[in-house]
């Protein structure tokens, strides 16, 4: 699938805009900037507390404690953190041999919309991206696949072109092979942060099998978007992630 080479990029595709950076200068009373660690996988940050994740309801609430300990300082909505570690959990006991780290889901999902933020967008208590976030139509303008319709505009709202949905970016294609109902309301729905992030950790264990080794690491990330610039954007986020400071 022909894909937009740029980070901001859904799951096989991605949001239009570019997002601006800021620079930021460090005079000689300011703490100097943690270090991003190099290599790949990155490391898998903070220890997630063990969750049930068979208990009704919304089973991220039980890390909504560790999440606020620990969000600020990486810049990471509580409700995103609490999805992606909730994520993880649930991968640490249904695919053991993934090794997914609740880091390469926060890499991505900044990556992809700033953890629910884009374009003014944020997560609201029941951890919905309002406005919903919706990618551009995917008509195979330069840069981007051309996917007709397949989902009669459920989820994107869009009859003619497909696009991606929501704060993880799914297409609709990919959200009926991954989609998944994680908060516990009954419907999987890509623009609820709990259910994407569990999407996004089943596409990645699948397509990428033990997440601990590099090759492997990189061919998940690769089949969420099969750039080199975006494997290396999730990753230098993910880096940071995992020493506790914002993403690059």
């Amino acid at each position: 699938m022909t894909i937009r080479p740029r980070r901001g990029c859904a799951v096989a595709l991605s949001l239009a805009a570019a997002v601006v950076a800021s620079a930021c200068s460090y005079g000689p009373t300011r703490e100097a900037p943690v270090a991003i660690p190099p290599g790949i996988p990155p490391a898998a940050g903070a220890p997630v507390p063990a969750v049930d994740i068979n208990a009704p309801g919304r089973t991220s609430d039980q890390l909504r404690p560790w999440a606020q300990g620990i969000n600020e300082q990486m810049n990471i909505p509580v409700a995103a953190l609490a999805a992606y570690g909730n994520a993880a959990e649930t991968m640490r006991q249904t695919r053991p041999e993934c090794n997914l780290a609740w880091t390469t889901l926060a890499g991505i999902g900044h990556v992809e919309t700033r953890h629910g933020r884009y374009r003014g967008a944020s997560l609201n208590d029941d951890g919905y991206a309002l406005p919903p976030i919706i990618g551009i139509q995917l008509d195979g303008s330069p840069g981007f696949a051309n996917i007709p319709d397949t989902d009669g505009g459920e989820l994107d709202g869009d009859q003619e072109f497909d696009r991606a949905v929501g704060p993880m970016q799914f297409i609709p294609e990919s959200w009926r092979k991954y989609g998944v109902d994680a908060n516990g309301d009954g419907r999987a729905d890509p623009n609820q942060i709990d259910d994407a992030a569990v999407a996004a950790a089943r596409l990645l264990c699948e397509n990428g099998g033990d997440l601990s080794v590099a090759e492997n690491w990189q061919r998940a990330v690769l089949a969420y978007n099969a750039s080199r610039e975006y494997v290396m954007d999730v990753r230098d986020s993910a880096a940071a992630y995992s020493v506790g400071t914002t993403a690059p």
